[in-house]
């Protein structure tokens, strides 16, 4: 990154993505000057060696804002007022609202780029900042009529630099891409969570897996997300009237099973899910569906990192993993999922190494 631009990064906001950005830059020796507004905030991403407090005088070659959605505008117009040499992008996730509004407010819109890197936690803050946060992940470029090219070659250095993967989109391709696979998945995992208020205690107590895998999201802050949706509001919508009429579909079909084709609908609806989930990205960025396996364990210290080496031991390699407890009982269980011409070998060699596979 150093030999790339002709002076530090500046990161505007120390909240979880702008101090990880800092964190990363920082362990390649990348010179980072940080700015927020809470003089706390920017002590505590400076203590953890994020970067150093802005001084005086000095003129960042990049500034990357990473500040709440509805600042955005003003931040960034403010920045290319300021720093009349510096391309300046932001990592919000929406792309087109900060556009348009930089547009009304007549920035310098040739030293604006947009950017949003897909990566993120549950917990925000400079202390939960990591070096690795966008360690391959995808981070989206998204190029406008005044864009040079070298501006987006600079851009995606940095992304590259993170250890990210760049992806080129235009605003409209990016804000309608992130509606279908961020933003309505929040919506319908906080529509889920919240008929859990008032579940009774006996409901709640056996949930398994699959609850916590639909719920997972629903921890993110309200107040962030309304800020969000409010300026993806234009892709968001359509997303949520498809989804009302499948639901009063199947609805219908569930409330009168015995009816002419009622059972079908329902069955379409399944497999329409299966064929969805199919085209995820794999691991390796293709699209793949892995064989999965599950390991009982013993819940005390070490069973799990002697599973995970056991299954080094026999030259399998470990895709992905999930893990979860039995209620009730002293029980992991630990779903691991393998290539599929792996899978009953990895089976027989943990079985014959004293394992329980369950099933």
């Amino acid at each position: 990154m150093t030999a790339r631009t002709d002076g530090p990064v500046l990161v505007v906001g120390t909240g979880l993505l702008g101090a990880s950005v800092g964190l990363a830059l920082r362990a390649i020796g990348v010179d980072v000057l940080l700015e927020d507004s809470s003089t706390a905030a920017l002590e505590l991403a400076a203590d953890y060696g994020a970067g150093r407090p802005l001084d005086a005088g000095t003129s960042p070659a990049l500034v990357v804002v990473a500040v709440p959605p509805d600042q955005i505008p003003a931040v960034v117009a403010g920045a290319l007022e300021r720093f009349p040499h510096a391309l300046v992008t932001d990592v919000g996730s929406v792309k087109q609202h900060p556009l348009a509004a930089l547009r009304q407010r007549g920035a310098d819109l040739s030293r604006y780029l947009g950017s949003h890197p897909l990566a993120g936690r549950e917990r925000g803050g400079p202390v939960s900042a990591r070096a690795d946060l966008f360690l391959a992940r995808p981070w989206v470029v998204t190029p406008h009529e005044l864009t040079a090219p070298g501006q987006v070659h600079t851009l995606e250095d940095l992304v590259l630099d993170l250890g990210a993967t760049p992806v080129r989109m235009t605003p409209a391709e990016h804000d309608a891409s992130v509606a279908l696979v961020s933003h309505l998945p929040q919506l319908l995992a906080s529509l889920m969570a919240a008929r859990l208020v008032d579940a009774p205690h006996a409901a709640v107590a056996i949930a398994g897996q699959g609850l916590r895998d639909v719920t997972r999201i629903a921890s993110s802050s309200p107040e962030l997300w309304v800020q969000i949706l409010g300026a993806n509001a234009q892709a968001v919508l359509p997303l949520l009237d498809a989804v009302a009429a499948d639901l009063d579909a199947l609805r219908a079909a569930i409330r009168e099973p015995a009816q002419p084709g009622a059972r079908r609908a329902v069955a379409e609806v399944l497999a329409s899910g299966n064929s969805g989930v199919a085209r995820l990205p794999g691991k390796h960025g293709q699209d793949a569906r892995f064989a999965s396996l599950v390991v009982l364990i013993d819940d005390r210290p070490g069973q799990l990192a002697r599973l995970l080496t056991e299954i080094g031991e026999v030259d399998v390699n470990l895709e992905d993993l999930r893990l979860e407890h039995s209620p009730g009982a002293a029980i992991g269980i630990v779903e691991v999922s393998v290539l599929p011409e792996v899978r009953d070998r990895l089976e027989r060699e943990l079985t014959t190494r004293g394992w329980r596979v369950a099933g």
